[in-house]
């Protein structure tokens, strides 16, 4: 049975690409979490980590965690993303806790099944949106509580990445099978799940995508315009061909315009810019932003919500809805680019990309 958040949550990480960087959060929080097992399917490098930060216990297969009285509390799934469906089932089904990467599952159908499982299940499962957590991000979401911003005018999303040979020599990436999409599922999704979380549900798009860069089967540009279920206008663009590398997010408002840094992996942090559209409202932007402090950022920070949620019975900091509106968008995107036809949202189960937006030849 998933551990109380009460006490300290024992944690296995599963998967140690990525899963590196949530070793790391998972260190910085010693209060809440105990970091007991790592697991890989490269057994020499699961040894390796487990050494190297003092884990008590590694393993190459996964089942092994879910067995015996000494399991975790907590999964936490790493894994490429064809493997997420079935790893976070066993964990549910194991009574943990369980923490899974994106994209979450490759189709709205199985994010609503997986869904009805987690209704039953003892533990909670939280999809990781761990960009949600920068102090720049969390400033602008402080000002429109405040009702600082006012309506909503236009948004601007741009993932500007470079990704070349040595990053598709993964054998899993690049493939529509494995990687379950490419720059608008594995690298912008971040992005696009930061413009839903401020602007809330989108309301129809239209999108184009091309594979220029890489000789790979997955998109690595794409151009999507968004109207949002607020009225307000959304613009994304994405390449895996830009040097130098950039993120960028813009929010304008009635009363202010947000701008984030140009950091390409590190934009919901500060430095922001928050440009009122008058002296009057940049005094009350800057004294409601005199004492703000977010606390913990990125995985660190979604991690330390989670608990808390947890304690108290809350929310989760990202819930299995935001993971399905995230679904949504790239549902709606892939089947705009492949019909050239405007996409209208919410996808329900009659819509024909509803069980995947993967091509029927993968």
């Amino acid at each position: 049975m998933a551990g109380s958040a009460k006490q300290k949550l024992r944690v296995a990480v599963v998967g140690l690409g990525v899963g590196l960087q949530h070793c790391a959060a998972w260190r910085e929080l010693t209060e809440r979490f105990e970091l007991v097992s790592v697991c890989d399917v490269n057994e020499n490098l699961a040894k390796l980590v487990s050494e190297k930060l003092e884990i008590p216990h590694f393993t190459a297969d996964f089942d092994s965690l879910l067995a015996g009285d000494d399991r975790p509390d907590l999964l936490d799934i790493c894994t490429p993303p064809h493997l997420h469906f079935e790893m976070c089932v066993k964990g549910l089904e194991a009574g943990l806790h369980v923490i899974c990467e994106k994209p979450l599952v490759p189709s709205l159908a199985i994010c609503d099944e997986l869904a009805a499982i987690e209704s039953r299940a003892a533990g909670r499962l939280m999809p990781i949106f761990q960009y949600r957590f920068g102090t720049g991000l969390l400033k602008l979401q402080h000002l429109i509580a405040q009702d600082l911003a006012g309506r909503p005018y236009l948004s601007t999303i741009e993932t500007a990445w470079q990704r070349g040979d040595d990053y598709y020599a993964v054998d899993w990436r690049g493939k529509w099978k494995t990687e379950l999409g490419g720059v608008m599922t594995t690298h912008a999704i971040h992005a696009h799940d930061i413009l839903c979380s401020v602007m809330g549900p989108v309301k129809q798009l239209f999108a184009r995508t091309a594979t220029r860069v890489n000789p790979i089967e997955t998109e690595d540009c794409a151009a999507v315009s968004v109207e949002m279920g607020n009225g307000s206008l959304a613009t994304l663009s994405a390449t895996l061909g830009s040097r130098p590398e950039i993120s960028r997010l813009r929010f304008c408002f009635e009363k202010l315009t947000a701008e984030s840094s140009l950091a390409p992996y590190t934009p919901s942090f500060d430095p922001w810019t928050f440009t009122a559209t008058d002296d009057g409202a940049q005094a009350r932007i800057d004294e409601a932003l005199e004492d703000f402090e977010a606390g913990h950022q990125l995985y660190a920070g979604q991690f330390q919500r989670f608990h808390e949620a947890l304690a108290s019975g809350g929310p989760l900091p990202v819930t299995l809805a935001d993971a399905r509106r995230s679904l949504e968008l790239l549902t709606a995107v892939y089947h705009s680019s492949r019909s050239g036809e405007p996409v209208t949202l919410p996808i329900g189960d009659d819509h024909p990309a509803y069980a995947g937006w993967l091509p029927p030849s993968s």
